[in-house]
């Protein structure tokens, strides 16, 4: 499944903030939760998730599993969309959605520093986990085509079946970036 591509400076600016990025992970990796359990899940007030449910829900980011709940009270969510990307390089001629889009960026940056840091110091021995880089020579079109190769295989073991075979399986970050830098 292709990602979707982001240049609404509203979606931009509701996914800049750092608790409704938190909402949406955990709705994508736990599937549908009430704000109880969302609230649980992220450790916030249930009043301060469920206002940022209603943002992200208004832009269809998120939408209701009304077959989940129980009585009329009970309220399900699901993430509504599918895989995401944005890139200030597609909202230039916005200036709202491209400052939007760099602060998108900024803070996924942050959180996945953030995630790197919590795994190391959970396993100080790298655990189960792997870690690669390595320097290029590429064109911009080369670097392009690398990062179209990596986000397919990503997308290919995300969006696989999951097998039920009795192996315990538990919640896995990725991250690669590949950009111009210099040594």
């Amino acid at each position: 499944m292709a990602s979707t591509p982001v240049t609404d400076y509203r979606v931009l600016a509701a996914l800049a903030h750092p608790l409704r990025r938190r909402l949406l992970d955990v709705l994508r990796v736990h599937g549908p939760c009430t704000v109880t359990l969302l609230a649980g899940h992220t450790g916030s007030a249930v009043g301060n998730v469920s206002h940022h449910v209603r943002v992200l829900a208004g832009l269809g980011l998120v939408v209701e599993a009304p077959e989940l709940a129980r009585d009329a009270r009970e309220r399900w969510w699901r993430a509504g969309a599918g895989a995401l990307r944005w890139d200030v390089r597609d909202v230039a001629d916005d200036p709202a959605a491209a400052t939007a889009a760099q602060a998108v960026m900024q803070l996924g940056l942050e959180r996945q520093v953030g995630l790197v840091r919590q795994s190391l110091a959970a396993a100080p021995s790298g655990g189960d986990g792997f870690n690669t880089d390595a320097w290029m020579t590429l064109s911009a079109d080369e670097l392009t085509g690398l990062g179209e190769q990596v986000t397919a295989l990503v997308s290919r073991w995300r969006e696989r079946t999951v097998p039920v075979d009795g192996v315990e399986r538990t919640p896995v970050f990725v991250l690669a970036r590949g950009f111009p830098a210099t040594p």
